[in-house]
């Protein structure tokens, strides 16, 4: 259970302690354990969403709230590194610059953009999908840019020069491990929309995390920790928007 406190730890604000030592096969195990912590998450931003809308909030101010809180028990680190990565890429210097530009702590304007559309998606999504009582969608939205994390860790994908958490996680995860949540993913969105929404959503989510995580590994010459927040991120968002459609 080691991995399972390291991911929570890692990945929430939860007063939970993983263990004294992190070396890299921790650091696997700990980011293995990612979707369920995106289970987590996702029970608890619907929640709030469900206990807003009980409270005669409307359901585009619920589904804001949701993003809010998701963003601040995750200490903000993902939208973050959807920022830095956005910004890294609108850069044009080779890519020692665009790694200097994602490390400066500001965000410019490809930064600011990529939160206004993301965090504006994911909101009236998990609030269509709440209105509609498609509780399950959004949990499942929020597991699926877990699962993109799983899948951006795979072996084979090297650490960016400079990296510290990219370099403990990268090239750490089995094929079949990103493969075998991913078909979970599939068969969970299946039940969470009850037609083609739910499992389309989650390829098309990781799908679109992946060629993100592929063509960021290109640009900045490995994965960084923001590229992995990145591809959470956009994974959520893709997965929420399809799973959205037609309610």
């Amino acid at each position: 259970m080691n991995g399972a406190r390291l991911a929570i730890s890692w990945l929430t604000v939860l007063p939970v302690r993983g263990p004294d030592q992190v070396d890299r096969r921790a650091a696997g195990r700990a980011i293995g354990w990612a979707p369920v912590v995106g289970v987590l998450l996702g029970v608890g931003a619907a929640g709030v969403l469900w206990g807003l809308a009980a409270a005669g909030a409307s359901w585009l101010l619920g589904g804001f709230v949701a993003v809010a809180g998701l963003a601040l028990i995750t200490r903000g680190m993902h939208i973050d590194g959807l920022a830095d990565t956005m910004d890294g890429l609108g850069s044009y210097g080779p890519p020692e610059r665009a790694r200097e530009i994602m490390k400066s702590g500001g965000a410019g304007p490809f930064g600011v953009a990529a939160l206004i559309f993301v965090i504006g998606i994911q909101a009236a999504s998990f609030g269509a999908l709440g209105a509609a009582g498609h509780w399950g969608a959004v949990v499942l939205a929020v597991a699926v840019g877990r699962v993109a994390v799983v899948l951006a860790c795979r072996r084979g994908i090297e650490a960016a020069p400079g990296a510290g958490f990219g370099a403990l996680v990268a090239g750490t995860q089995p094929m079949v491990v990103g493969v075998l949540w991913g078909g979970i993913g599939v068969v969970a969105g299946v039940f969470a929309t009850g037609d083609w929404r739910g499992p389309v959503g989650v390829l098309a989510a990781l799908l679109v995390a992946a060629v993100l995580v592929r063509h960021c590994v290109r640009r900045f010459g490995g994965l960084n920790g923001d590229v992995l927040g990145a591809a959470l991120e956009v994974g959520v968002t893709v997965a929420g928007a399809v799973f959205s459609l037609n309610v």
